[in-house]
């Protein structure tokens, strides 16, 4: 498993793009998570297991043998260019923008789909797809910053989210 293990490197660009600052509002569930708490009041998180659960999601979606089953969503304008990125270079599927209802749970529409592995930017701001991921017992992998509620998902990656 050494190949698994943190390098400096990798923890240094962590870093630079400032993963490791949350909000000033913490949700219980993600208290494992957080590190500790700045004097301003703002949480900061803990990078180390930031890299486990990104090993741990890069190891989820390398498993999913036909990759347009995966797709990555994100309603916030910051992240919605990383999700038609990581579309385009791994061949899988992208939302970004306004979610349509039911696109995983009414057969009926046109634009109903099917995925295998759900990637979210925010749980908090996209809890429609989450949750209809839930009903149809769709794995969710989700960037959490430190408000983010963890019902339904699978796999968070505790980040800064927030841009």
């Amino acid at each position: 498993m050494a190949q698994f293990a943190s390098r400096d490197e990798d923890i240094a660009k962590l870093v630079a793009a400032q993963a490791h600052i949350g909000t000033r509002n913490s949700d219980y569930q993600m208290a494992d998570y957080i590190w500790r708490r700045r004097m301003d009041g703002v949480h900061i998180l803990n990078l180390g297991k930031t890299y486990e659960k990104i090993m741990l999601a890069a190891r989820v979606i390398v498993a999913i043998e036909n990759p347009a089953d995966v797709i990555a969503i994100s309603a916030r304008p910051y992240s919605q260019r990383a999700v038609l990125k990581f579309a385009q270079y791994t061949g899988g599927q992208s939302i970004a923008g306004r979610y349509t209802p039911g696109t995983f749970t009414n057969q009926i529409t046109k634009q109903y789909r099917e995925p295998r592995l759900l990637i979210v930017t925010d749980p908090l701001l996209d809890h429609q797809p989450v949750r209809e991921a839930s009903y149809v017992n769709v794995p969710v992998i989700a960037f959490c910053d430190s408000d983010s509620p963890l019902e339904n998902v699978d796999i968070a990656i505790p980040a800064n989210n927030k841009g």
